[in-house]
């Protein structure tokens, strides 16, 4: 506010001394200063005080003597001695007659009819009538401010501006705001200051005697004022009056600050704060100014972002730039920027041929301490310029340009401000703009490059500028712009609107004076690697570089080998990965496989070679020279990259045969020799336990071996490694002590020799190796599998073999495909090599089918109208061989299920888990012979040692597998019992497999089989499943096995009927036992049965006449068959031998059967009642 320019203002001095009440820096301040400050210290001597010490006693005392020279106070004690209850009535009153009358200036109750001017009245009047007219003339301006509605409008007050009573004013404006404050509240009344000349100063006496109101007036002002203050008067005026009570307090000025932040008003202000703001200590390193407007464009608050850019965009506008906060702020940043700079530099290059001189006029060094705030005013500028859209000057730009183009040391800050420099020259190309300032631009970056290596050496630094200007070349070669701004937007730290059409003579530039392509490949390759490369490790590194060279294929097209680059750089890293490896791993693969054109297929890089990858897995687990403290010569990040690399490799490689079949090349895959020498279930298993390091890395191998190697994932697997891996384990290995005995593994082999002697000994040896890690178990792997064979010996006791099972469970996270002689390893084996069998199969269908089909159809060109052979064909022929690989490993586990010779002897059988189950189950008879009459209760007890026998442990691991083989492919259930097995292990396999009762779904389409024992096999296994599951489907399954007997029974000829009747009778004791239901239809089945075989024999046999009356008889009163009370039948049998039986006529022998089976049906239900 320039109308107060020439009053006298509060000092920060006497503000402190104020707010702290210091009563000896009051003493101190001048006669001028201290009237400012009379109405606060008069009423602090009159009123009563609330603090009663003696201390504030005597301070009032000095108060009081400090005061009694004054002639002012006088004046001050009369305006205190009026009835402020009775002005605070008639003023309240006049602003209801106000508010009535709409706001105008009409009648007044504080003050009545002027004769004067308020010049004139205020000077004669009493202090009573001073008060009320300035009372009324406040009151005024408020109202008029509450009707504005945001509207600036400057009141002239003759009150408010005459200089002679200005002091005279200020303190009743003061009293009347300490006395009245309810109905003046200081905000309300500081705003209405706003509005009048010398509005600031008067505010500033009015906080000055309240000091404790300061941050509420500030925060006010803040709050009612405008988002952009440099568009408005009053915007200007408001800013003017908060940055003269920030010089009263400035203290307090960067709180103020942060308001304007929070509320996003007054940007001017914020700037205006941190020009007059003047730190204690000086920081070399970064100037005030250019922190607080970097934290504005650059923070995550996007509101303020636009907001302080609005505030640069709307000053641009602005022709009176001079008096401007912006300009202030623009020439503040110019006159840092110039301080900085090395010397006065001219953009005139000399023509001399010394121009590389470092001595040569306009290119000294940027110091050494300026380098931080050097980079820190390029940032800004950037935000500014980019952000804001500020538009330089011709004197700021060509300032600019001399700090881009200075050469600073050789030192990280050095590093980072020669690559925000250069960033800035791509970001904002039009700094360059005549002749002589592309070619300062163009020795600049020749400057760059040749002190690139010199630069990364002296600093320390693995990522320097070098390869942000490799990657920009190539990035210009390749055209991808965009990859150009993305670049330039990270190095800058913020996103900035660049069009790519401004890039246009950069490219130039880059493309045909400095980086030609060939010149950019050949520099590649002798880029040093990076040692140690992590994700650690910031900025743009020589792998960005080389990464964008593989995506535009430049090495194959200039042919340039990478092999051994990229072979370096992974031997050279470490955790956590760079996120920059497995892309480039996958371009290199990709460049190995595809060429760079068509027209040039052998244009491809070189794969890694076998004895590359072999050196880096030479101390890795696995291998023999393994020692417990042995060190790796690579480490495990490089280990899994390298593995990562094959699998990925050998998969690309089988998904683009087509592509290769077309181009005639086929790439030499890894051998299977290799393959076997890399310990991949130990790597990934150490992978796992480093996935938070390893990034994505662990899953995509996990990926790769689920498709390629799915024998080495399998779920047993996962589960046995916890139990391998896990807490305990650990526990128990830490339990182990340093110095404990080291058994070798000859030791190993000596005890295993002299089983079963030796078993103690053994047991003892074995028990510290389940101590040792997976890693550490690998040199005894040997002596354990060699020696296996003989723990199957007889005497040898059960708790070797087990603890012999959980090394080797061990080794198997580590070393897998071992397969020693125990059955659940066997069996774990055999799941695994099945699955690898099948992604074999598949990978040589994809490896060879389009080769062959390529060779087919190049053979077939002069044959017109021959056909193809479908693909189709060898996918069915797969399909089959790994169907007929499955079934028979499933027949083989079978046949194992079965007893031995031995075993038979001593009782075993394969029906004890049914019986275990479900009870006695009738219908297990041999073909020929008839079965006891009453089977209830005869099989009830297990033989002896049933239960924890060998078998039984053999069956229940089998059953396990082959439940998971059918869940897992439900074809092979349905291929292995229409090839059928042995009808001893129908039993067992119903009761173990739970997964078996898919076989309900296919018993229709075996029994409509046209061969005799498939259907045969089909009721049997209906027989067992219907006990097992008597659900509704098996009911109705079960319908139609008693139909398609009744069918049989009308089209078989006397010897096949016999074959068929007597092993499938049986069966329908089960189905009438599971389901009562089934009762009526399986008599009248057996009744029609024995009539056939009856009319036969009718002639040869006497004694068989009363048969067809005895089946009718225990078809209509079964309850008959059987005495009262469980006692003997009323109908009994004719009691036959056996070798009279055998003898007989077979339709004799069925109808004894077709007897025997009423009997045990009548017999089982019953006592199923």
């Amino acid at each position: 506010m320039a109308d107060s320019a020439g009053l006298q203002f509060v000092s920060s001095f006497a503000f402190e001394a104020m707010q702290k009440v210091d009563v000896l820096r009051l003493a101190a301040l001048s006669d001028p200063e201290l009237r400012l400050l009379l109405p606060c210290l008069v009423r602090m001597a009159l009123c009563a005080p609330a603090d009663q010490s003696q201390s504030w006693a005597q301070d009032k005392k000095l108060i009081l003597r400090l005061l009694s020279g004054v002639e002012a106070v006088n004046s001050i004690v009369a305006l205190l001695s009026v009835d402020f209850h009775a002005l605070e009535q008639d003023a309240r009153k006049e602003q209801q007659l106000r508010h009535k009358a709409g706001g105008s200036n009409g009648e007044s109750i504080l003050v009545s009819q002027l004769q004067h001017g308020l010049t004139l009245e205020f000077e004669h009047s009493d202090p009573l009538r001073r008060l009320r007219l300035t009372l009324s003339e406040l009151l005024a301006i408020m109202n008029k401010v509450a009707d504005s509605n945001g509207e600036f409008f400057l009141k002239s007050s003759e009150l408010f501006e005459s200089p002679v009573y200005l002091e005279e004013v200020a303190d009743v404006l003061c009293i009347l705001q300490a006395e009245l404050p309810s109905l003046l509240p200081i905000v309300d009344v500081a705003e209405a200051l706003l509005h009048v000349r010398n509005g600031d100063w008067f505010m500033c006496l009015l906080v000055a005697n309240v000091p404790d109101s300061f941050n509420e007036v500030c925060r006010g002002l803040i709050k009612n004022g405008e988002r952009q203050d440099e568009e408005s008067v009053g915007g200007r005026r408001r800013t003017e009056a908060l940055r003269q009570l920030c010089q009263m307090n400035p203290s307090q000025a960067l709180n103020i600050r942060a308001m304007v932040v929070e509320e996003c008003h007054l940007p001017g202000l914020g700037v205006a704060l941190t020009l007059d703001y003047k730190p204690d200590t000086a920081d070399e390193a970064v100037s005030p100014l250019v922190s607080y407007v970097s934290g504005l464009l650059l923070g995550t608050n996007s509101k303020v972002r636009t907001w302080f850019s609005m505030f640069i965009r709307n000053g641009q506008q602005r022709k009176r730039e001079s008096s401007s906060v912006l300009w202030q702020m623009r020439r503040q940043l110019l006159l840092e920027l110039v301080a900085i700079l090395p010397r006065s530099r001219s953009t005139h290059v000399p023509n001399d041929a010394n121009m590389e001189d470092e001595s040569g006029s306009g290119y000294s060094g940027l110091r050494e301490e300026h380098v931080v705030k050097a980079s820190a005013l390029l940032r800004l500028y950037c935000a500014l310029m980019g952000i804001a859209g500020l538009r330089p000057t011709d004197e700021e730009a060509e300032q600019l340009l001399q700090l881009m183009t200075s050469r600073p040391p050789a030192t990280p800050a050095g590093v980072r401000f020669v690559s925000l420099s250069f960033c800035k020259l791509l970001a904002f190309p039009t700094l360059v703009s005549t002749p002589e300032q592309e070619q300062l631009m163009v020795m600049w970056l020749s400057w760059m490059i040749k002190e690139e290596e010199y630069f990364e050496s002296a600093a320390g630094v693995s990522a320097s500028f070098g390869e942000m200007l490799l990657l920009v070349a190539m990035y210009f070669h390749s055209n991808q712009l965009s990859s150009i701004i993305e670049l330039v937007c990270s190095t800058l730290g913020m996103k900035i609107a660049i069009k790519p059409s401004s890039l246009s003579k950069m490219k130039t530039i880059f493309t045909q004076e400095i980086f030609t392509e060939q010149v950019v490949t050949a520099h590649a390759v002798r880029v040093a690697v990076t040692n140690n490369l992590s994700a650690n490790i910031t900025g743009f590194l020589p792998i960005h570089c080389i990464y964008q060279l593989l995506r535009s294929r430049a090495f194959t097209k200039h042919k340039v080998s990478i092999k051994d680059w990229i072979y370096r750089q992974l031997c050279e890293t470490t955790t956590p990965i760079h996120t920059q490896l497995i892309p480039l791993i996958d371009a290199y693969i990709n460049s190995i496989l595809t060429p760079a054109s068509k027209a040039n297929p052998e244009a491809t890089n070189q794969p890694i070679t076998e004895q590359e990858i072999l050196n880096v897995f030479q101390s890795s687990a696995g291998q023999s020279d393994c020692s417990r403290g042995g060190r790796q010569r690579h480490s495990i990040t490089t280990q899994l990259l390298i593995l990562y690399y094959i699998l990925s490799f050998e998969e690309n490689l089988l998904a683009s045969t087509k592509q290769l079949a077309l181009m005639q090349r086929k790439p030499k895959s890894y051998s299977a020799a290799l393959m076997d020498q890399i310990p991949i279930k130990y790597l990934v298993t150490q992978a796992q336990g480093l996935q938070q390091e390893l990034g994505g890395l662990h899953s995509a191998l996990l990926r790769l071996l689920a498709t390629n190697y799915p024998h080495l994932c399998l779920v047993e697997d996962w589960v046995c490694e916890e139990e391998v891996t896990g807490t305990l384990p650990l526990l128990r290995k830490m339990m182990l002590p340093s110095n404990t005995c080291r058994y070798t593994q000859s030791q190993l082999h000596q005890a295993f020799q002299k089983l079963p002697s030796s078993s103690p000994r053994l047991m003892r040896i074995l028990e510290h190796l389940t101590l040792l890690s997976p890693g550490d178990l690998i040199p005894y792997a040997e002596a354990l599998t060699a020696s296996m064979a003989l723990l199957l010996e007889p005497g040898v006791p059960r708790r070797l073999l087990q603890t012999l099972n959980k090394l080797w469970m061990g080794l198997n996270t580590v070393m897998p495909r071992r397969c020693p002689p125990l059955m659940d390893i066997v069996l774990h084996m055999l799941n695994g090599y099945l699955l690898a069998s099948k992604a074999y199969l598949q990978c040589h269908l994809k490896e060879t089918g389009d080769f062959d089909r390529q060779n087919q159809i190049v053979s077939n060109v002069a044959v017109p109208g021959q056909p193809d052979t479908p693909e189709v064909t060898r996918e069915e022929l797969k399909n089959a061989l790994l169907a007929a690989q499955d079934s028979a490993a499933v027949q083989i586990l079978l046949e194992i299920c079965l007893p031995t010779s031995k075993e038979q002897l001593l009782g075993a059988t394969t029906g004890s888990l049914l019986r275990t189950n479900q009870g006695p189950v009738p219908g297990n008879w041999k073909q020929g012979s008839l079965p006891p009459p009453n089977r209830g209760g005869v099989e009830d007890a297990e033989p002896e040692g049933g239960l924890l026998s060998d078998l039984r442990e053999v069956q229940c691991l089998i059953c396990c597998l082959l439940h998971q083989m059918f869940i897992a492919d439900p074809n092979i259930a349905k291929l292995v019992h229409f090839q059928g097995y042995p009808q001893a292990l129908l039993p067992l396999a119903v009761a173990g497999i739970p997964s078996i009762h898919i076989c309900l779904d296919f018993i229709p389409e075996l029994l409509a089989q046209p061969q005799l024992e498939k259907q045969i096999f089909a009721i049997q296994l209906l027989s067992y499943l219907c006990t097992q599951y008597a659900l509704p489907k098996s009911l109705s399954v079960a319908r139609l096995a008693i139909s398609v007997m009744g069918t049989l029974l009308t089209v078989l000829n006397r010897a096949k009927r016999f074959s068929f009747f007597m092993p499938t009778l049986p069966c329908l004791v089960a189905f009438c036992q599971a389901f009562p239901p089934l009762y009526d239809d399986v008599a009248a089945l057996l009744v029609q049965v024995g009539q056939v075989c009856a009319s036969d024999v009718a002639t040869k046999v006497r004694d068989i006449d009363p048969f067809i009356a005895r089946l009718q008889t225990l078809r209509e009163k079964p309850q008959e068959a059987a005495a009262p009370g469980g006692g003997s039948s009323k109908l009994t049998l004719p009691q036959k031998t056996a070798e009279e039986l055998g003898g007989a006529d077979p339709d004799v022998q069925l109808c004894y059967c077709i007897e025997a089976t009423f009997m045990d049906i009548i017999s089982s239900t019953l006592h199923g009642l």
